[in-house]
């Protein structure tokens, strides 16, 4: 039997776009350094505001891996 162990770990990425940007680039960043990502979970979005405006996405996000 075969079994496999998961980590996971929080990173939170922003963008001035949209929370759906904020949470690709949040993953396309992990996928850099980070080997087998299986899932993410999106934990919090915030936004910081600016004039009476959004001016930028904030997505905290967990990244799921499996350990080598």
């Amino acid at each position: 039997m075969t079994e496999a162990v998961a980590r996971v770990t929080k990173i939170t990425a922003a963008s001035t776009k949209s929370f759906q940007d904020a949470v690709d680039a949040g993953l396309k960043r992990a996928a850099k350094t980070v080997r087998g990502i299986t899932g993410l979970e999106v934990i919090e979005q915030k936004a910081k505001v600016e004039d009476n405006r959004i001016s930028e996405y904030r997505a905290t996000i967990e990244i799921t891996f499996i350990l080598e």
